[in-house]
């Protein structure tokens, strides 16, 4: 197993992972609307095959960098830890101080996990998800636990070294 930065190289295994998985690279979310398999990252592979990848953005006028997908193929083996942790990493080299996410109310398992590492919620954007249905009509009304697919919840963490 093996972490690597998404390149060149391994970017088609990272088109096909997003195509499989999502339906496409596409994500709509409050703070725009990005091409998850032409951003920076980093994949989590077993066997050469991606079983865990993470994208972002670096917001420089924000001193932020923002994970825009965290994907693990597997719970509780340590690979959005990992992953977190590469993209953290990049923050601290680049004296970055927070890195944020956003994520939908229905996604239980992310905000414990989240939590877990630190990261804490800052806002709540209501019907953020009903927005971006808007652009991207293919986002579920009903998400995980029959929970209905509505709101965001940003999340951030200060990671600065001092």
């Amino acid at each position: 197993m093996s972490v690597k930065e998404i390149n060149e190289e391994n970017r088609e295994k990272v088109v096909s992972f997003f195509r499989e998985h999502w339906g496409s690279s596409e994500m709509v979310i409050s703070s725009g609307v990005y091409q998850c398999d032409k951003l920076a990252g980093f994949i989590f592979e077993e066997n050469n095959q991606i079983i865990g990848l993470v994208t972002y953005v670096i917001k420089n006028y924000e001193n932020e960098i923002e994970i825009i997908s965290l994907d693990s193929l597997s719970e509780g083996k340590g690979i959005g830890s990992a992953l977190i942790q590469k993209v953290e990493s990049i923050a601290k080299q680049k004296r970055i101080e927070i890195v944020s996410l956003v994520t939908t109310n229905d996604n239980l398992n992310a905000l414990k996990f989240y939590q877990k590492r630190g990261y804490r919620i800052i806002s709540i954007i209501s019907d953020a998800v009903n927005n971006a249905r808007k652009i991207k009509p293919s986002i579920p009304l009903i998400g995980n636990e029959g929970i209905p697919l509505k709101d965001e919840l940003i999340l951030k963490k200060i990671v600065s070294e001092n």
